[in-house]
């Protein structure tokens, strides 16, 4: 029988109790529809009483059972991908007992392959395939391969809502299976763009928006300033506190940064206790402006978990002509002035002007 759900190729157990009861409605309005074509064809047949039985049972009471045996199954998901097979030998048992009535014998089988396909479960329909022909041969045995394929105008009829509702309805259900991916997707993009723990660019998206950057400077010849940012002691302040103070101390500074620059510039953790600061259209005097409000911020900061801690941060600057080598001599070039603004006495910045750089102080 018809109308099944697209089902996500998610994990069985995230999808839970979830799964089958969604199917459950699915099922109960598709068994419905399907048997408004059916029952005409009993009808118009004279069919016997266990033919209606059956088709009580398929209409009303499998659903019901499908849902109690999927529920009732260790993994619900494997389960239920169960039910759906069963319904392919439904669909296939019903062909010969409506003796090949063309039209609702082709929907019937059409659409049970259709919705095989639109679940997303890899070879699905094509494991139902033989299930229908199975299913299509035991009850040929019992009718006896009886053939009356002429469909009437109240057959016709009759199939008319399974097949515009069924359509529809699977139309809809996988629009929005794809808005769904579509969402998880940016969902995704976005996390890959984010380091989880400070919130700032992860490292390579940062060095992307630099390259860009670093291209845009040699094309237009805007002013642009590396900072690279580097905790003092901080392997110390892990030792010492432990590395949730350590993630605290992390979260704080770049909360400091993040709210230090602006909108257009670009703030990034490369690593560790490193952070990287791309200045859009900013020369070193403007640059070091920010890099003084950046130390000055951090010094002042108070960590919660810690509060006798008091952290401080060094910095090096370089300005964008100072990478003819690309990025990675930018880095270098900021890297150099933040060593040495390290090795002067820390909480300080260097700023690489030339082939030697410039110290600096408070």
């Amino acid at each position: 029988m018809p109308f099944t759900a697209p089902l996500p190729g998610a994990d069985p157990a995230r999808q839970s109790q979830r799964l089958p009861r969604r199917i459950y409605r699915l099922r109960m309005l598709g068994m419905g529809l399907a048997a408004l074509p059916v029952g005409t064809v009993l009808l118009e047949g004279n069919a016997g009483l266990g033919t209606w039985a059956w088709l009580v049972f398929t209409a009303v009471l499998w659903p019901q059972l499908a849902l109690w045996l999927s529920l009732r199954h260790p993994k619900p998901y494997r389960g239920e991908i169960r039910n759906l097979l069963f319904d392919s030998v439904l669909a296939g048992m019903w062909v010969p007992l409506m003796a090949f009535n063309l039209l609702p014998s082709v929907l019937l089988v059409t659409l049970a392959t259709v919705d095989k396909i639109s679940t997303g479960i890899d070879r699905l329909w094509y494991w139902s395939l033989p299930l229908m022909l199975t299913g299509a041969l035991m009850a040929g045995l019992v009718t006896g391969f009886e053939l009356r394929p002429v469909t009437s105008m109240p057959v016709m009829l009759a199939c008319l809502p399974m097949l515009l509702i069924h359509s529809i309805a699977v139309s809809q259900a996988s629009y929005h299976l794809v808005r769904k991916v579509k969402r998880q997707n940016r969902l995704l993009d976005e996390l890959s763009r984010r380091d989880t723990l400070t919130a700032l660019d992860s490292r390579r998206h940062w060095q992307e928006q630099a390259t860009l950057l670093l291209d845009q400077c040699a094309a237009t010849g805007e002013p642009a300033t590396l900072m690279m940012i580097d905790i003092d002691h901080f392997k110390a302040i892990n030792d010492r506190h432990g590395h949730a103070v350590g993630d605290d101390v992390l979260r704080a500074t770049a909360d400091v940064i993040r709210h230090s620059i602006r909108a257009q510039d670009c703030a990034g953790r490369l690593g560790g206790d490193e952070f990287a600061v791309l200045l859009r259209g900013t020369d070193l005097v403007a640059a070091e402006i920010v890099a003084q409000r950046i130390r000055a911020g951090v010094e002042a900061l108070r960590v919660q978990s810690a509060p006798d801690l008091r952290h401080t941060v060094s910095l090096g600057l370089a300005k964008a002509d100072a990478a003819a080598g690309g990025l990675r001599a930018w880095l270098e070039t900021a890297d150099r002035a933040l060593y040495r603004a390290k090795s002067s006495g820390r909480n300080q910045l260097a700023i690489h002007e030339g082939p030697q750089p410039a110290l600096a102080t408070r």
